[in-house]
């Protein structure tokens, strides 16, 4: 499952999305709530987003959400991470940070995760 090319760059001032992808019976995504509003205050000039997966399941598509709760992070078009983030405060700071700071290459992704960045990007 790779992009073999991603058409579209994020501009340098496109904000970071980060969508966390739960699920309303999850307990873990339950734990998570306070990690995500802390993060959230720490970086306001990121774009938060909490997707449960069940409630927007055609906001999700194809996407194949396994491990609760997964993080979605995209600077504009381009998808930095996806992949389950336990609920601890300091190791979820290290991945959001080193993502910040590094102007990286886009993830090789499932298409279906390129899909959903996008889809959140254009929602208001």
């Amino acid at each position: 499952m790779t992009v073999p090319h991603l058409a579209q760059q994020a501009h340098p001032t496109a904000p970071t999305l980060v969508a966390c992808l739960c699920a309303a019976w999850c307990r873990t995504c339950d734990d998570y709530r306070p990690v995500f509003a802390a993060l959230q205050a720490q970086h306001p000039d990121c774009r938060w987003v909490w997707v449960d997966i069940e409630d927007e399941a055609e906001l999700i598509g194809e996407l194949e959400v396994e491990t609760f709760p997964t993080l979605l992070i995209g600077c504009g078009t381009q998808l930095r991470f996806i992949g389950p983030v336990l609920p601890q405060q300091a190791n979820a700071e290290r991945l959001l940070g080193s993502i910040l700071k590094t102007a990286s290459a886009a993830v090789v992704a499932d298409p279906a995760a390129q899909a959903l960045l996008i889809r959140l990007q254009s929602r208001a």
